[in-house]
């Protein structure tokens, strides 16, 4: 377990060893939620990340616009 303390400002650092085992760099995005339990950190991934991510998905079952209603 990785501890970190709340400043004044209401600011935490992220420790190294969590934020190498994440992949958080400088600048990224994150998602705060709090949850029953306390508070979730998702890293967003940039549009660059994502990218490519459905290529090769089969399209052909996707409805067309006049199947909507």
């Amino acid at each position: 377990m990785v501890q970190t303390t709340v400043s004044s400002r209401y600011q935490v650092v992220i420790p190294k060893e969590v934020r190498e085992r994440t992949g958080i760099h400088p600048g990224d995005k994150l998602d705060v939620t709090a949850t029953r339990f306390g508070i979730r950190l998702v890293r967003v991934p940039s549009l660059d990340e994502l990218r490519g991510i459905a290529r090769g998905e089969e399209v052909r079952d996707l409805r067309d616009k006049q199947d909507r209603f």
